[in-house]
């Protein structure tokens, strides 16, 4: 939690997550046959795999199955906050058994069906809520932002405003549901998020909660993601003349229309709010995340959601993802018009979390704006 003389929160940084938990993905059109492992995986060589590390990899999908017939058992383990497919540094694919802490590491196995285990400490997951000063329209994008209302109970909340994607001929900001919408309930501010609702730049954390000193952006078409769906995200649709129509990102630029499947390894990089423009690499596929979500800035009642086929990204010391940076588009690190891989929403000091970009767009029923 952050805070100032004007009581200031980072979008949900109270929040807790209540575990980190990974499930086998459901593969459509599979066979009801259990693969082996492959053979390259049950010897200690390493081992160059057949085609890209995405999950449609059929070492990766084999990992993935083993991974699901033992998540049960991990799970039942206080401090194991979850599972999934991940690389050894001599190259190996592996299943990796995630950790609130070390306590249990001299417990767990270090192979298992003849695949070598990767145990990884990640701390506890929670949904995080420069890039933080007011622009001179039309706005760049990967900067702060937020629900104009998003006060509540002595502070004030926002998080990024991500990119840009459009539907029907229409552009519309994108960035998280916990980001945009998720006062849902009258308590704090006696109010809850409405269609039509303003979005503002910066987010009311950056403007010691007065919203005069903002300008609106857009205007709130409310997704409700949450918490039936597998996504965290919201739309608002651009105010004319305030967001630049080439959907550009700070500190990346214009990005491309066409988007790509995360995979292991995978430079990636993101510009948002809280730490800017930084730069990682993807090592986890087909998490489900469970985090405590408030219903609104802070104070509120919680509920929890559980995330499904979610993607893990290196976040050592929050140096790839902090408070504040919820909603961040995450592309390809490459230098010109990248594609988008996943939106992020959630993370530790050690991980951090995205929807896949395919699964936020299919939801949306939208594509991205780019080159």
């Amino acid at each position: 939690m952050r805070k100032s003389n004007v009581p200031v929160l980072l979008r949900l940084s109270p929040l807790v997550a209540v575990g980190l938990v990974l499930v086998a993905l459901m593969w459509a059109g599979c066979s009801t046959d259990t693969p082996t492992a492959p053979s390259s995986q049950l010897s200690n060589q390493p081992y160059e795999p057949t085609t890209g590390l995405t999950l449609n990899n059929p070492e990766v999908k084999a990992i993935a199955l083993v991974q699901e017939d033992h998540t049960p058992e991990f799970l039942a383990l206080d401090g194991v906050v979850g599972t999934g497919v991940g690389m050894r540094d001599d190259g190996r694919l592996a299943m990796k058994i995630l950790l609130r802490d070390d306590q249990l590491a001299g417990r767990l196995p270090r192979e298992l069906e003849g695949l070598p285990v990767i145990l990884e400490v990640v701390g506890e997951i929670k949904a995080f809520a420069n890039h933080k000063v007011k622009q001179t329209p039309p706005i760049q994008l990967g900067t702060s932002g937020g629900w104009r209302y998003d006060l509540a109970n002595g502070y004030c909340c926002g998080g990024t405003l991500g990119s840009l994607v459009q539907k029907g001929g229409v552009q519309y900001i994108l960035s998280n549901y916990h980001v945009f919408e998720s006062d849902i309930v009258s308590g704090g501010n006696g109010r809850v998020a409405q269609n039509g609702d303003p979005i503002i730049q910066p987010g009311l954390i950056d403007v010691a909660c007065n919203a005069a000193s903002a300008q609106n952006v857009g205007t709130l078409a409310l997704q409700h993601s949450l918490p039936g769906s597998n996504v965290d995200c919201s739309l608002a649709q651009v105010i004319s003349g305030m967001v630049s129509a080439n959907g550009a990102i700070l500190d990346v630029g214009t990005i491309s229309h066409n988007t790509v499947g995360a995979s292991l390894n995978q430079a990636v990089k993101k510009s948002g709010r809280t730490t800017a423009l930084t730069r990682s690499t993807i090592n986890g596929l087909n998490l489900t995340v469970s985090v405590a979500y408030e219903n609104e800035c802070a104070g509120g009642q919680s509920f929890v959601k559980t995330f499904t086929g979610q993607i893990q990204v290196r976040n050592r010391g929050s140096r790839f993802l902090a408070g504040g940076d919820s909603g961040s588009l995450m592309v390809e690190d490459i230098t010109a018009n990248p594609r988008a891989v996943g939106l992020l929403f959630a993370g530790s000091s050690s991980a951090a979390i995205a929807n896949p970009i395919g699964q936020v767009l299919s939801f949306l029923g939208a594509t991205m704006v780019g080159q």
